[in-house]
């Protein structure tokens, strides 16, 4: 039975996630860009590119053939215009969440080649995609374009037509499992001795109330069929709008709460190493965007409560579950629990600090009102004077040398009273060292690519937070041997830096130094607390976005060796 029937490709839609800064992105621009890529990519596919199914000579050649006959046309959709949101790993801000749509028909104008597409090679052309449009998000220019290339392009396939006719029975459903089963997930191997059990757990879930139709919507892919008469009256009109659509805007939403989720993450890692006003700071821009989510998320959860379609609510309810999104706003919401539980211990141990000194402050001057200090400066300075008019020189002389010394005592408790308030202050402040390293020709720099938040993943320069007593000098010296085992010599300080925000763990000052390279370049090593240690070329680094303010360290530097 399996063997006559087969389902007639008419187009799919792929879907990519992304939250932008309008400032720096022009979506439209973004899109047409990404068009050109797909393009410039797909009509000139190699056997590298498609090496999964090498092994399958046909299929790669048929594979090629799709790629130089693909019309596509990609488009930027709005979700939230206001999404304020940052990246607490690269302290990046954006502001606006959707995706962008792309369409895309192979063989347009070529009906019997579009309907002898197999399933299994519809997947193979968003796979190569991907991974140039990786490549494509981690140029500088697009900084502020966070597309979700973590899950595989989202691909919403289309049929219009098969070889026979069937009424779409759950009995005909299970009859025809293994030709269903290689359309309803599409990111899956197609090897035809699997189990009828996995046959059966691809064809659970049809989402159409028609016997003409079939709806399935998977995580990463979904399908609809339609017959030929029904496509043309309704799948612009409602299946566009109900069921295709709601799917990339849920699947958007998911990736911004697994964006959040990520910052709680970091910000968990790193609130030991964070100033406690910023940390809550930055709880609070969270808890705003979970609200906004919360809000737009609304929408569908009204839809289910007010609309009476018994499809569309079908759809939805599958959509909130198939992507788990109860399951991780409840973690979500844990997270924030948790490191809200832990900055309470924070600011109680800083409270009880501060009311130490408070308390050691009040002491001594309750001691002095006790001993009626105040009051007796007061009485000797009205004496002092009343000896000088009185003209006795030498009583006036005694008092004088009192009062200076009751003066001295208060402006010492004052000093120590403001010295305290300074202390806390200072406590907030926190400051490491930056090493710009090159090698002995200055031709060749050193950097690190961070392993841990903040700046996860991007290069920096060697160096770290300065510790107790320690000069700047010698904290330089330390942390460039740990981080990269080389010793240098410093030739000069570059400066400080200390702009407010440089570092999004709060007020950090960096003392940034110009060394050269003291040991055999092969004596490099990285440690446990870096990805990697570079050796990389001064005409390079203008392709590399660096960690923190470094760009404007390095500028400097350069500005210095010249």
């Amino acid at each position: 039975m399996d063997n006559n029937l087969n389902l007639k490709y008419e187009k799919e839609y792929w879907f990519i996630s992304a939250i932008i800064n309008k400032s720096y992105i022009d979506c439209e621009e973004k899109a047409t860009e990404i068009e050109n890529i797909i393009q410039n990519k797909i009509k000139d596919l190699t056997d590298s590119d498609l090496s999964k199914i090498g092994w399958n000579e046909d299929w790669v050649k048929e594979t090629k053939e799709m790629g130089k006959n693909l019309s596509i046309n990609c488009s930027w959709k709005m979700i939230i215009e206001s999404f304020p949101y940052t990246d607490e790993n690269l302290g990046t801000k954006y502001d606006a969440l959707g995706y962008f749509e792309i369409e895309a028909e192979y063989y347009p104008d070529d009906k019997a080649k579009k309907s002898s597409i197999k399933p299994v090679l519809i997947q193979q052309i968003p796979i190569v995609i991907k991974k140039e449009l990786e490549e494509y998000r981690k140029t500088i220019k697009n900084k502020f374009l966070n597309l979700d290339l973590e899950s595989p392009i989202y691909i919403f396939v289309i049929c219009n037509d098969m070889t026979q006719k069937v009424k779409w029975t759950e009995e005909n459903i299970h009859n025809y499992k293994k030709v269903l089963g290689r359309w309803t997930e599409i990111y899956s191997g197609q090897w035809p001795d699997y189990s009828d059990e996995l046959y059966e757990s691809r064809i659970k879930g049809n989402l159409s109330n028609r016997i003409s139709e079939l709806h399935f919507i998977r995580r990463n892919s979904g399908l609809v069929y339609m017959e030929p008469e029904n496509y043309e009256m309704f799948f612009a009109s409602y299946m566009k709008e109900y069921v295709i659509n709601p799917t990339a805007q849920i699947r958007a939403i998911i990736f911004s709460l697994m964006a959040i989720n990520e910052s709680l993450d970091i910000l968990f890692i790193m609130q030991n190493f964070m100033d406690p006003d910023v940390l809550e700071d930055k709880m609070e821009s969270l808890r705003l965007l979970r609200g906004v989510l919360q809000t737009q998320m609304s929408i569908f959860y009204n839809e289910l409560d007010y609309n009476r379609r018994q499809h569309y609510t079908k759809v939805l309810t599958h959509l909130i579950y198939v992507f788990h999104l109860n399951r991780l706003q409840e973690r979500i919401n844990d997270k924030f629990d948790v490191i809200q539980d832990a900055m309470d211990v924070v600011y109680q141990r800083l409270d009880e600090e501060n009311q130490s000194k408070v308390q050691r402050g009040m002491k001594v001057l309750n001691a002095l009102f006790s001993l009626g200090i105040i009051i007796d400066l007061v009485m000797a300075i009205e004496a002092t004077f009343s000896a000088v008019l009185g003209g006795s020189i030498s009583m006036a002389y005694l008092l004088g040398i009192t009062s200076i010394g009751l003066l001295a005592i208060l402006i010492g408790i004052g000093i120590y009273l403001f010295k305290a308030q300074i202390d806390t202050k200072r406590n907030k402040i926190r400051e490491t060292v930056d090493s710009v390293l090159f090698d002995k020709r200055m031709e060749n720099i050193i950097l690190i690519k961070r392993k841990y938040p903040p700046c996860a993943g991007q290069y920096a320069f060697p160096g770290g937070f300065i510790d107790p007593k320690e000069s700047p000098r010698d904290a330089v010296k330390r942390e460039v041997k740990e981080e990269t085992g080389l010793d240098i010599v410093i030739e000069k300080k570059i400066g400080v830096y200390d702009e407010p925000g440089r570092d999004p763990r709060g007020r950090i000052i960096s003392n940034a130094f110009l060394c050269i390279i003291d040991s055999e370049i092969s004596e490099i090593k990285c440690s446990d607390e870096s990805a990697s240690v570079e050796l990389i070329p001064l005409e390079k680094l203008k392709d590399i976005d660096l960690a923190f303010d470094h760009e404007d360290i390095l500028n400097d530097a350069l500005k210095m060796s010249d």
